[in-house]
């Protein structure tokens, strides 16, 4: 892997905006070159933030909070509030969605279990229709598939147990009833699913952590591996053993992913082998979407077209990039 360090004073937010890095909190810009640029705006709030995929709109927030920041074109809209039910223990669950040349930001503003799609525009909750009744799933890191069919929540139910499932967003657009209950999940039993992430439109590659229930109930994924979850047949392919500790992964392709747990390292995911690590950089120690607090979580964003991987260190960016692509 290359490693870039920029240098970053004051920074208090990291987001991917085309090939910059931005922090839309304290207003500044940061590119691969070195250069940085003041943009002339300035809101001292977050720790987090994301933006639509033609980055018109920027969501800023706090991971661990019940409050965040719409922007249009970095001026505010208004804000947007969550749940205060454990708000304190895991991630804000937060992600863009544009449906039909519309922008709608996914989050959960009514409870904790029920996703809703506001038209950023409007403000409208198109999802709040009479009659909903939401498993009671606590929803976080959500992830939209890259061509918009699919919407991923990296979230968790009551035991806790790490659980991941999929949506189809113009199915639950069409009939908000249909996000009460998830419509993909992976067969893993009572195995803990603590990490994921869309390779492309249809595969996501998933991981399992130590944790799990029920040892006569581990399903198709046992603890401590990784494979490739196909949502078109909800089938998995055939798990490895990771040589090594992990918990936070990002997909560079069908063969090879980013680990961020502990420090940065590259996985085959066909063998489990750790093929490149750099453990001289300190990218946080999460495994799930509940982490408590923030001080030893990392701010980490990733690139999906350039498979880059950007890190918020103190008055610091370390940048890395892979070379197996």
């Amino acid at each position: 892997m290359e490693h870039q360090t920029i240098t970053a004073g004051f920074i208090t937010t990291i987001c991917w905006t085309d090939n910059t890095i931005v922090d839309w909190a304290s207003g500044y810009q940061y590119e691969l070159n070195g250069h940085t640029n003041q943009m002339g705006l300035h809101y001292g709030f977050g720790d987090s933030a994301i933006n639509s995929g033609n980055g018109e709109y920027v969501f800023i927030y706090k991971k661990l909070g019940t409050k965040g920041l719409l922007l249009k074109n970095g001026e505010l809209v208004r804000e947007i509030n969550r749940s205060y039910y454990c708000s304190d223990v895991y991630e804000f669950p937060a992600a863009f969605a544009t449906i039909d040349g519309k922008t709608y930001l996914i989050h959960c503003p009514i409870a904790y279990n029920q996703i809703d799609f506001e038209d950023v525009e409007t403000g409208e909750l198109i999802t709040n229709v009479n009659g909903r009744e939401p498993d009671d799933m606590f929803y976080s890191r959500l992830e939209v598939s890259p061509d918009g069919t699919y919407l991923m929540s990296k979230g968790w139910v009551w035991h806790p147990l790490d659980r991941v499932v999929v949506f189809n967003i113009k199915e639950c657009i069409n009939n908000p009833k249909m996000l009460d209950a998830p419509q993909l999940c992976p067969d893993t039993g009572a195995v803990e699913v603590c990490t994921a992430g869309f390779i492309d439109d249809n595969t996501v590659v998933i991981g399992s952590s130590d944790e799990f229930v029920d040892e006569e109930d581990i399903g198709q994924l046992p603890p401590g591996h990784i494979c490739l979850w196909h949502l078109k047949s909800n089938q998995i392919s055939k798990p490895v053993k990771v040589n090594g500790d992990f918990g936070n992964l990002f997909p560079i392709n069908n063969n090879y992913v980013w680990d961020l747990y502990c420090f940065p390292k590259i996985i085959d995911i066909n063998t489990g082998e750790i093929l490149d690590q750099n453990k001289e950089i300190n990218s946080g120690k999460q495994k799930s979407p509940i982490i408590n607090n923030t001080d030893n979580f990392s701010s980490i964003i990733f690139n999906r077209q350039t498979k880059q991987i950007a890190i918020k260190s103190y008055e610091k960016i370390e940048v890395l990039t892979p070379d197996r692509i």
